[in-house]
This record gives structure tokens, C-alpha cells and sequence, in this order.
């Protein structure tokens, strides 16, 4: 019998059904693991049956390599961070492979945060909209289709009052130590979240969402396939917060790094699988962007789920927004010195909290009238093929010229350096292409 292959309409339908999720557990003495991993959607596919067994072995596989690189792509910019001596992402790029790819690295590293900040918003700002219904509900007793339209019942002004109030308090000291505590939520409501997936598709009564998949052939098959690789690598994304993470642990020895990169991304591959699997067993082909919004207001279990995203963005947003402005931060401060000769406490605030508010207003403005968080994974997915692979790649072949080791290990590392690189590239022109292509199709 001849195998069912998945088209892009539903391998888009079942990427969808997992949440963006972001979490950091807390740093603790002794080097205890402390992860940063985003979260946005991966393609997964529907039960087997004999029908599709091999094209479900297909994804499997592509999920595994897809895997394999992200793993090596955190050991690699350990090692490289060893070595170098530096504590930033885009500072272990300019010091290990020169000043002009490093230049590179903070273009592409500013741009992808900030396109991040803006999905943060747009989660929040869905989040927000049903909170605001679910209280609606409960207070008049009405159904979503009554609710009277007023200034302050629209979503996008709560989320510019949630900025307001919560977000630039958070973002503008030059420290942000409480995150540490306060982090680990994204973990707690990551968990809750896959929880509550399952436990509900299993109270169901019915299940009747359609998950049966169409024909697809040839080279159709093919671009399914590798179109789900961007999602999966952007789902799994935490390599730009990686370095910062090594150099805080105390025990920074290179095993103890791989263990933690093991652990860390297989936790994420067994969370992300179960919520993408009963997320789409659930609502099927009519699951929502965001899994939250495919259910109803009402649903306590999933207020909850709600309430816990929303806290955890709010104070994993500062995180976000001080990496990216730090890589500014420091191109005007040695712009000022190279001018003056030195930099003022003064001037460094004014810069830092100017800097905060222009962050902030920007992506604030971005997530008001974007009207779906994929439309901004459809512009940052290419880009994080540079921090998962290219620039891992490239800190292994340049290493590879300069440290002491053996010319069979040299050769080794250096070929896989130049295979990662390649498979970036091709990743990155790949989903890069597909997001043009639709932006130019809507218009």
C-alpha cells in the first residue's frame, strides 16, 4: 500500500498546536543546570497506522538530526566560550572567528531578539484578550459574541498598560537579578501546559478532530519536510542566551556543559511532543496558532495555563530585551569613547533608558497590529539557523586552526564545522525564501 505524505497546509495545521513557550529555570550554587530554551511551534505528525508509518519515520528521523545539530551547537559554543574567555554570545563570535563575522553576529543578534520581543507581545496580547472574556463572562453572565466594543475592552491597550506598568519598571535597571527567581516559571507553565493538553484530550467525550492527511507526492513531500526543520530549530533555540548561561556556572568544566545540553534538550523534545501530538489529536486541522486559544474562555484549567505564560513573559521579556540592548549599549559606548576619550555614569543611563523605551515602544507597536504570532516566526525562523549552526559552525573551524590537538580530531571537527555551516545556509535561504514568498502572496 502506498505511503500518505503530509502537505504543508497540515504540517503548518499540526505545528501550530504547540504554545510558545520560554523557560529558564533558576541558577543555583554548584553549577546547578540553568537553561534558557524558546519555544514556539514544532511539526509533529498524527497517530501511526500502516498507511503512514514512513513518512512518520521520515519526520522522526528529521526531528533526531534536527536534534543532533542543536546539541552540538551548544557544546561548540561552550567549548569556544572556554577558550576565548568571553561571557556574551556575540563577543566569543568577534574574539574566535575576527571582527567582521562578529559584526555580522550582532546584526543578526539584535534583529532576532527584538523579532522575539515582538512574539512575546503578540502571545501576551492573545493571552490578555481571553482573560478579558473569561472575566466578562463571569461577571455579566454573557457569551463572547455580546461583549460591547469600548476603548478600554481592546487588547491592545491592556497590553500597552501591561508595558507600562510591568515590562519597562523590569527592563530599565542595568541589573536584572530578580529574573533568577523569578524565571523558572516558564519551566512550571511549560509543564502545566503539557499536563493540561493531555489530561484534556482524554476527558473528551468525542474526538472528532480531523487529523487524517491528504496526498501529497514527490517533491511536495520533500518541501513539507524541510519546511518543518526552521520550526523545529526555533523551537528549540536557546543557543543565544547559552554562553551567559556557561559562564555563570561555577563548574564550567566541558562534561559537565554536554550533560547539562543533553538533559536540557531532551526535556524540551519530551515536552514539546507531548503538547504537539494531543494538541492536534485534540482540534485537529482547526487547531489555533497559540493551543490556548483553541479553548474556550471559561475553561478554568486553561486560565491557569493563561495566568502562568503571561507572568513568566512578563519576566522573561526584560531577559530578552537586555541582551539585544547591551549589543547597541556597547557600540554607542565605544563610539562615545573613540570621540571623547571616556563615558560618563550619567550618559550610560541616559543611553540605557532611552534605549529601553525606543525597545519597547517599537515592539509594543509591532504586536498591536500583527495579527498572528506566525507571521513573525515566518521572518525570524531563518535567522536562528545562524545561531544554531552557522556561527557554532564557523567557532569550530577557527578553533580547530589554533588549539593544540591531535590532526585526525582536527579534521574531524573541521568537516563537521563545514557540514554545520552548510546545513545553516541552506536552512536559512530555505525558510527565508518560503516568508517572502508569503508576505508577497498577501499583497
Amino acid at each position: 500500500m502506498r505511503a500518505r505524505s503530509f502537505t504543508q497546509r497540515e504540517l503548518d495545521a499540526v505545528s501550530r498546536s504547540s504554545y510558545f513557550q520560554r523557560m529558564l529555570p533558576e541558577h543555583e550554587e554548584q553549577g546547578r543546570v540553568y537553561d534558557a530554551v524558546f519555544h514556539l511551534r514544532e511539526g509533529y505528525e498524527p497517530k501511526v497506522s500502516r498507511d503512514n508509518k514512513a513518512v512518520n519515520l521520515t519526520l522522526n528521523i528529521n526531528k533526531e538530526v534536527s536534534l543532533v545539530f542543536l546539541i552540538s551547537g551548544l557544546i561548540i559554543l561552550g567549548y569556544a566560550s572556554s577558550i576565548s574567555r568571553k561571557n556574551t554570545y556575540q563577543d566569543v563570535v568577534r574574539e574566535v572567528c575576527g571582527g567582521a563575522i562578529g559584526q555580522l553576529c550582532e546584526v543578526c543578534f539584535c534583529f532576532n531578539l527584538f523579532m522575539i520581543s515582538v512574539a512575546f507581545l503578540v502571545v501576551v496580547q492573545d493571552q490578555l484578550d481571553k482573560l478579558c472574556v473569561s472575566l466578562y463572562e463571569t461577571v455579566t453572565g454573557s457569551l463572547e459574541g455580546e461583549i460591547p466594543y469600548h476603548w478600554y475592552t481592546d487588547q491592545r491597550f491592556h497590553l500597552f498598560i501591561m508595558c507600562l506598568i510591568f515590562i519597562l519598571p523590569l527592563s530599565i535597571p542595568k541589573e536584572i537579578g530578580i529574573q533568577k527567581y523569578t524565571s523558572v516559571l516558564g519551566t512550571l507553565a511549560a509543564t502545566y501546559l503539557c499536563v493540561a493538553v493531555i489530561v484534556k484530550y482524554y476527558m473528551m467525550d468525542e474526538h472528532s478532530a480531523v487529523i487524517t492527511p491528504e496526498h501529497s507526492e514527490g517533491k511536495d513531500s520533500c518541501a513539507s519536510m524541510f519546511s518543518v526543520v526552521p520550526t523545529i530549530c526555533f523551537g528549540f533555540q536557546c543557543h543565544e542566551a547559552c554562553i551567559a548561561i556557561y559562564s555563570s556556572m561555577e563548574n564550567k568544566k566541558l562534561s559537565h556543559w554536554v550533560i547539562i545540553s543533553v538533559i536540557s534538550m531532551f526535556f524540551c523534545l519530551l515536552i514539546y511532543t507531548l503538547t504537539g501530538i494531543f494538541g492536534f489529536l485534540t482540534f485537529g486541522r482547526t487547531v489555533a496558532a497559540d493551543i490556548l486559544m483553541s479553548y474556550p474562555g471559561n475553561d478554568v484549567v486553561m486560565i491557569i495555563a493563561r495566568l502562568l505564560f503571561g507572568i513568566s513573559i512578563i519576566t522573561i521579556y526584560p531577559i530578552i530585551l537586555l541582551l539585544g540592548r547591551s549589543v547597541i549599549l556597547d557600540l554607542m559606548l565605544r563610539i562615545r569613547r573613540h570621540r571623547r576619550g571616556g563615558v560618563t555614569h550619567s550618559f550610560e543611563n541616559r543611553c540605557r533608558v532611552i534605549l529601553t523605551v525606543i525597545w519597547i515602544t517599537i515592539t509594543l507597536l509591532i504586536a498591536m497590529f500583527v495579527p498572528d504570532m506566525s507571521e513573525v516566526i515566518s521572518v525570524i525562523g531563518g535567522i536562528s539557523a545562524f545561531f544554531i549552526f552557522i556561527f557554532p559552525g564557523l567557532c569550530l573551524v577557527f578553533t580547530m586552526q589554533s588549539e593544540p590537538v591531535s590532526p585526525r580530531v582536527r579534521v574531524v571537527c573541521t568537516v563537521w564545522g563545514v557540514i554545520t555551516v552548510i546545513v545553516g545556509a541552506f536552512i536559512f535561504g530555505q525558510s527565508t525564501t518560503i516568508a517572502i514568498m508569503e508576505i508577497f502572496h498577501k499583497f
